[in-house]
């Protein structure tokens, strides 16, 4: 450039260019600048301008692409009608056959599955660009961008249609082609009012600006979500919710690696009525559901070969089969309105059934519960509402897999909630060492001290929990009670000891996770009889390594000299064809091992559950 020289990061040239060729930048296709983070790309040495004078550099180099890991932009090099050099701002630099996305809507065959970082790096990108161009609170932002993903999701479901949910770069530079976008997608956005009545009002309408709807579908067009590993879209999901959403309740969300371990060792079945009675964003819920949609594609993959390639006839069964099983077992409460709307959308997102997600202080007596809650939750159960009517009918769950608000912040102070609970009362002691309540109530009570009694009256007779606790409910000398009434009242399973950070970063609280079986009236009725309890072994086990730091960084294995582990993967990665034709290559790339023992420990309670006779 000029007398001086400058190197670009990335540049590439025609596939068939001789070794010679590649000498001349004249020959260069497309350039490619690779930022950090705080370089903005307004920056004046090092953003989109320092691309642009690279690009006219290289008489030929039609395209440039430039990227900080958080901003992406693309331009195309052309000629304006005076002849003179223009760059036009593109959604994506043109695929390998040449082809951009001016030329043609995209075509559900080219279509990809996004991995790890791309989606969580587009949906980061997607929540910035509302924040920035609408000035909006990140609540708001964030329930905005959903109702955009709720489109894109809908479209890929309208399998015979051709897409509708995209934007050509001409369309996405000027303001009339911005205005055509918008429309398109808000008639998209009213199907999915009319699919989805229990999250949208019908008065729901996109509220963002004819640009911004066109950026964000400029961002996700090129996306198979529907497709898109369920773990991926969880965490991108969850990560964007508990960035946007973390409330002041007690509430922090349970690391994946550790809800996946807990739904493993529970092992929810198809036909059992599952709950989490505190939500939050509805990771539990979905990991549990997920787990027997993944018995269910094994089975279908056995009739009708691998999902990939199965015809939209077979796809929609799948489909129906699987709101069939949201709707009848998956349940949800959470007591804040906000995290129930994301949860619904979260397994709208990764499993098309939104199951029954209630907004509820599952504490209040149930007689307080709202006309309206009870009725739902009394539809989806198949009982009559009227049938819930306190603490002591409420035994309708075979499983509960849950996270607790907890936290001596927030007691529970509330007489009539209190009196509902027999740990809401003072025990005693008396002269044999015995424990028993009074009639004397507590002035106050942690929350998750309740919730464990509330989780234990849910659950039907021989049903099973899995429950998120701190520490001290194990071994406070002041909480010896508690553990009796639990001994009296269930079988305790397991109880696994996770690592400090496990819910870092955001929380330091210390935790184990408690697998507990609810006695039935007859065991409780014949141990107090004999006033001796049955002898039977717990499963306990410590969590060393939990996969991240403090800082929610991720930990690698090591060898003894320091250095990291890498593994060589061997993938078979299979995609379609431009002609929708499903093929498969090998792939092997190095890998390294995140240091985590939670995808262990389910096997190994398998193991010893079939040596103690355990049937689930």
């Amino acid at each position: 450039m000029g007398s001086g020289k400058k190197r670009a990061d990335i540049v590439i040239f025609d596939q068939d260019s001789t070794d010679e060729q590649k000498k001349d930048q004249h020959n260069i296709q497309i350039i490619v600048e690779c930022k950090k983070e705080a370089i903005k790309p307004t920056d004046k040495n090092n953003g989109t301008e320092q691309l642009k004078t690279y690009m006219a550099a290289c008489n030929n180099c039609a395209w440039g692409m430039w990227t900080n890991g958080l901003h992406k932009t693309v331009y195309r090099k052309v000629k304006n009608e005076n002849n003179q050099t223009v760059f036009e701002e593109y959604n994506d630099i043109p695929s390998a056959d040449g082809s951009t996305d001016d030329q043609e809507r995209p075509n559900r065959n080219t279509l990809i599955k996004a991995y790890e970082d791309n989606l969580l790096f587009t949906f980061k990108t997607c929540h910035n660009i509302i924040y920035v161009n609408e000035g909006l609170q990140k609540q708001p932002a964030f329930f905005e961008f959903l109702k955009i993903i709720f489109c894109k999701i809908h479209d890929e479901r309208n399998l015979l249609e051709p897409v509708e949910f995209y934007t050509s770069s001409k369309e996405r530079n000027y303001r009339d082609g911005q205005a055509s976008v918008h429309k398109r997608i808000s008639k998209i956005f009213e199907e999915v009012k009319k699919r989805h009545g229990q999250i949208f009002d019908q008065n729901d309408e996109i509220k963002l600006l004819p640009r911004t709807v066109t950026f964000l579908t400029a961002e996700l067009q090129k996306y198979a979500l529907l497709t898109t590993d369920i773990d991926i879209k969880g965490k991108a999901y969850e990560e964007l919710v508990g960035s946007n959403l973390r409330g002041d309740r007690g509430e922090f969300f349970t690391p994946r690696n550790v809800m996946k371990m807990a739904v493993s060792m529970i092992n929810p079945q198809d036909n059992e009525k599952v709950l989490d009675s505190s939500c939050g964003t509805g990771g539990f819920v979905v990991t549990a559901m997920n787990s027997v949609i993944n018995r269910l594609t094994e089975k279908l993959e056995s009739q009708f070969g691998e999902k990939e390639g199965w015809s939209p006839d077979v796809r929609s069964i799948f489909n129906q089969k699987i709101s069939e099983i949201a709707s009848e077992n998956y349940f949800g409460f959470d007591i804040n309105p906000d995290l129930v709307k994301a949860t619904k959308m979260n397994m709208v997102m990764n499993n098309d059934g939104s199951g029954n997600i209630l907004q509820l202080n599952s504490l209040l007596p149930p007689q307080e519960w709202a006309e309206e809650t009870k009725k739902k939750l009394a539809k989806a159960l198949g009982v009559p509402a009227t049938s819930i009517r306190n603490q002591t009918s409420l035994s309708y769950f075979d499983v509960i897999v849950t996270n607790p608000p907890f936290g001596s912040k927030i007691p529970i102070k509330d007489q009539q909630i209190l009196e509902q609970f027999e740990i809401g009362y003072i025990w005693n002691k008396d002269d044999d060492g015995n424990w028993y309540k009074t009639d004397r109530l507590q002035s106050s009570v942690p929350p998750e001290q309740l919730f464990i009694e509330r989780i234990i009256q849910l659950l039907k007779e021989g049903g099973r929990t899995a429950i998120v606790l701190p520490d001290s409910i194990l071994g406070a000398p002041g909480l010896e009670y508690l553990r009796y009434w639990l001994i009296k009242n269930t079988k305790i399973i397991a109880s696994v000891d996770l690592h400090a950070d496990a819910f870092q970063p955001g929380n330091g609280t210390q935790c184990s996770i408690l697998f507990l079986q609810k006695k039935t009236k007859s065991e409780i009725a014949e141990e107090e009889k004999s006033r001796e309890i049955i002898d039977y072994d717990i499963f306990m086990t410590m969590i060393d390594h939990i996969g991240h730091d403090k800082r929610g960084g991720k930990i690698f294995k090591r060898d003894d000299n320091g250095n990291i582990v890498m593994l060589e993967v061997e993938d078979l990665v299979k995609e379609k064809d431009a002609d929708g034709n499903l093929i498969a290559r090998k792939e092997v790339t190095q890998e390294k091992i995140v240091n985590d023992q939670t995808i262990h420990v389910a096997g190994v309670f398998a193991n010893w559950k079939t040596k103690q006779g355990i049937s689930w």
